[in-house]
């Protein structure tokens, strides 16, 4: 049930806001002006050396707020992934498919998000037990890409990230994904201290991807 309710909580929030600052207090500053303006899913990347420690802090803060889901991004390998399920993380997202990590958040029960390209892995991840999958760079294929998947397999839960804008996201949501990723607008906001301009625009970005969806 646990596993069920973070997915519910991810498509509710439909967008996922992908952390990763340069400092410890960057990276939480970040995150919580994307909560401010209503991006509750955030992704702390270990690109970030201090990500355990912000996904703890950011975990222990809003234990009690459900709308609000913390993972972990850019978890190349199992051993991370424990580590960041140990400091609170919801879900583990992957720049790609490693089915070591996918049986090790089975076995915690915690959604992996992997990257893919291809049918052929998408298939691969559905097997391995992934419910969500990442197609990753969003802009090297672009939204036409949505339909080629659902077409052969439409029961296919799909987020994108890399190349989704405020211009776009509703042109994305359109073609079928379930979860958009932001982030590069975000951080480097985020690196000038204008956490501000963060919230209004994550508002902006959850208002365009609900006028989508309905």
């Amino acid at each position: 049930m646990i596993k069920i309710k973070v997915l519910k909580a991810l498509e509710k929030c439909g967008v996922v806001a992908v952390v990763r600052g340069n400092t410890k207090e960057v990276g939480v500053s970040i995150s919580e002006a994307c909560i401010k303006g209503n991006v509750k899913a955030i992704e702390v990347t270990y690109t970030n050396k201090f990500a355990n420690d912000i996904i703890k802090e950011l975990s222990d803060k809003y234990e009690n707020d459900d709308e609000v889901v913390v993972g972990a991004g850019t978890v190349l390998d199992p051993e991370t992934a424990r580590l960041a399920i140990l400091s609170g993380a919801k879900y583990i997202v992957s720049p790609s498919f490693s089915e070591e990590t996918a049986r090790l958040c089975n076995r915690y029960k915690v959604p992996y998000i992997p990257g893919v390209m291809t049918i052929n892995e998408i298939v691969k991840a559905h097997e391995i037990g992934v419910d969500v999958v990442k197609v990753f760079p969003g802009n090297a294929f672009g939204p036409s890409y949505i339909g080629a998947i659902k077409g052969p397999l439409p029961y296919a839960n799909i987020m994108v990230t890399g190349g989704v804008n405020l211009e776009n996201i509703d042109v994305w949501k359109k073609a079928g994904v379930d979860l958009v990723g932001i982030g590069g607008e975000l951080n480097k906001l985020g690196e000038d201290g204008k956490f501000d301009e963060i919230t209004e625009l994550c508002s902006r970005y959850v208002d365009k991807f609900n006028e989508v969806r309905g």
